[in-house]
């Protein structure tokens, strides 16, 4: 730590490293502020009379902490452990776009300090939210952490990418932003190995090396944007879907990580590639846009499948057959629901003359 640092900054220094380790002892506290004993009691005394609640024990797992109250203390995050906290509850939590909801104005809080490259793909996912997110995947948080400085830093970096338990590869990347996105970290960036734009996932960087060449980010970059179209491409079966409505409408209902929409005659075309027909036909179907699949049979083969399986769900069964009611002598009403055919009773009057009487007449 420099020796010109003030007591202002190195109080809040304090204030850190009491969170990052609770139980952390004045001897511990004062190497990493560079000072005494003595002077890191006095830091804590400072943050106490800005009334924070910094509780205090003895023995052997004794130390400093920060204590609870009504009143937060400040929280010290690094860009990662912002980045990362901003970027989950904007996949997860609904009301986290507006700003005038508690949780959105507490993002709006972080979204304000947070360097400018850091903090721009969260306000594109903010304004633009995805679908529910996939499970997340644990990454390296100090890998992440160098990531995250070498994109606000503008600097090129080394890393190592698994590609699978065995293969690892070198890479010289130029690192644009780190983006967290339905459940998983990428780095998206230039690659000078590939000498092509690549989204490496976070949790396969191995080892990363900041170097001291620096670089220029594209000036129009939408790093979210660019992230969904590079994960609609590069898969087994082509994607060209038309959808029948204005470009606006079709943004508005097709997500960006489907693929590439193009103004075309007639509409808009959707242009991509996937792995999984039947799953890119389920999320065609949940849009409540008129569209026609031209290219790709496999997707063809999964959307008709599709529509087959909702028409047969679709299906009204028959009402079961009510059962007939039992008579118990002879109704007069009864005539208008029977069949018109007359039934016929015979009446016994006396020895050998007969009557018969048909409903409603006598004969």
């Amino acid at each position: 730590m420099r020796h010109d640092t003030s007591p202002t900054a190195r109080a809040l220094l304090a204030l850190e490293a009491i969170q990052d380790s609770p139980g952390i002892s004045a001897q511990r506290l004062g190497e990493l502020l560079g000072v005494t004993e003595r002077a890191a009691r006095r830091y804590v005394a400072i943050l106490r009379e800005a009334d924070l609640p910094i509780d205090s024990a003895t023995g052997p797992s004794g130390g400093y902490r920060v204590g609870r109250g009504l009143r937060l203390p400040p929280l010290m995050f690094s860009a990662a452990e912002a980045l990362g906290l901003v970027m989950a509850v904007l996949e997860g939590h609904r009301d986290a776009a507006d700003p005038t909801e508690l949780v959105g104005a507490a993002l709006s809080k972080i979204l304000r300090v947070l360097p400018q490259p850091v903090a721009e793909p969260l306000r594109a996912v903010r304004r633009e939210p995805g679908p529910a997110p996939e499970e997340s995947r644990p990454v390296d948080a100090a890998i992440t952490g160098r990531l995250v400085e070498a994109c606000t830093r503008a600097r090129r970096v080394h890393l190592t990418y698994s590609l699978g338990p065995d293969t690892e590869r070198p890479m010289e990347v130029d690192p644009w932003a780190v983006v967290l996105r339905h459940g998983r970290w990428y780095l998206l960036g230039f690659s000078h190995t590939r000498q092509a734009v690549r989204a490496l996932r976070v949790d396969r960087i191995v080892s990363v090396f900041t170097t001291s060449q620096t670089f220029t980010p594209p000036a129009d970059l939408d790093a979210l944007r660019a992230l969904e179209e590079h994960l609609s491409q590069g898969w087994r079966h082509p994607v060209e879907v038309l959808f029948r409505a204005s470009f606006d409408d079709t943004a508005r209902w097709v997500p960006r990580s489907l693929g590439r929409l193009e103004a075309a005659e007639g509409g808009v075309l959707l242009r991509a590639t996937t792995d999984n027909p039947e799953w890119y036909a389920r999320q065609l179907a949940v849009t409540p846009l008129d569209f026609e699949v031209q290219g790709s049979q496999a997707l063809v083969d999964a959307v008709t499948e599709l529509g087959a399986r909702l028409s047969r769900s679709a299906r009204v069964p028959r009402p079961a057959p009510r059962a007939p009611e039992a008579r118990t002598g002879y109704d007069p009403d009864a005539a208008e629901d029977e069949s018109e055919a007359p039934r016929t009773r015979v009446i016994s009057t006396g020895p050998g003359s007969p009557r018969s009487r048909s409903r409603g007449a006598v004969t």
